[in-house]
């Protein structure tokens, strides 16, 4: 008798694509599983007309699929790694980080071309923060939505370009949408960017979801998150962290910032185990050389 894992994901086009991405593999390492697709709209994507700390932070695009967990209504949930709080919930804790994607950020112009595009829209203040300093003088304006929706308000003149996520573009197919890429020297990712979490009840499925975490990208994101988290770092600041693991090594990169239009950004290494210390020990660093 075939199992049945109800997997909750909001309904956008791309949580949808990256949902079905953790389901293939969970169907590739489990074929004897029935897995159900469950979307379902956050309050996150219902409200656009505001910034996200205007109605409450990045928890608007999980508390649903909490509501939903903790009823019984799905088994498990997947987010995009950057969209979640940084406080992890002790109820339903990240079971497993899905390998990493492509972590840089991207411009994306107009099908017909715009070659200096003078109005970039994104809602990030951390790409506003740095768009500033790569393109003095270059307007940012505000944009929400989902990719397809931003997209639409590309093509009619509300703005001349935009900056989203390399790897949500790509798993929508959209690739050749991207006009340049951004090292993440250039433009420093969000903490998580790329990373898909499955989310489950404490205690439900974890040996289940052994076989897609990736422990890489467990550590990397671990770092990254200890130094937005420690940073107080929510979804109205523009703190960054992207780390990078070799072996036993690994380096993480953080952008502090406190005030204006200044920022800091520097680096630390260290032993993968040590990952979250590190996180925490680079933001008491970047604290005390920006007093």
């Amino acid at each position: 008798m075939e199992q049945t894992i109800r997997i909750g994901s909001r309904e956008s086009n791309l949580a949808i694509a990256q949902t079905q991405l953790v389901m293939q593999e969970l169907k590739r390492q489990h074929p004897q599983l029935h897995l159900e697709l469950v979307p379902m709209k956050t309050t996150g994507d219902r409200i656009l007309d505001r910034t996200l700390d205007q109605i409450g932070g990045k928890g608007l695009f999980v508390k649903e699929l909490d509501q939903a967990l903790s009823r019984g209504d799905i088994d498990l949930a997947v987010h995009s790694l950057k969209d979640m709080p940084m406080e992890e919930s002790e109820e339903f804790p990240i079971a497993a980080f899905f390998r990493r994607g492509d972590p840089r950020d991207a411009l994306v112009l107009p099908l017909s071309g715009m070659p200096s595009p003078s109005c970039i829209g994104s809602s990030s203040a951390r790409r506003r923060l740095q768009l500033l300093r790569l393109f003095p003088g270059v307007r940012v304006e505000s944009i929400r939505g989902n990719v397809l929706t931003r997209l639409n308000k590309l093509e009619s003149g509300e703005v001349d370009a935009l900056i989203l996520a390399a790897a949500g573009l790509k798993r929508l197919g959209l690739e050749h949408r991207i006009a340049r890429y951004f090292s993440v020297t250039e433009m420093l990712p969000a903490a998580g960017q790329g990373i898909l979490a499955v989310q489950s009840r404490r205690g439900a499925w974890g040996t289940l979801l052994t076989g897609i975490d990736d422990p890489d990208t467990r550590t990397a994101a671990l770092a990254e998150r200890s130094f937005v988290r420690a940073l107080d770092g929510g979804c109205s600041s523009p703190v960054a962290a992207y780390a990078q693991v070799c072996g036993n090594e690994i380096e993480l990169t953080g952008l502090y910032w406190n005030s204006g239009e200044a920022y800091w950004v520097n680096r630390m290494s260290g032993h993968r185990d040590d990952a979250e210390q590190l996180g925490n020990r680079l933001a008491e660093n970047m604290q005390k050389e920006a007093v």
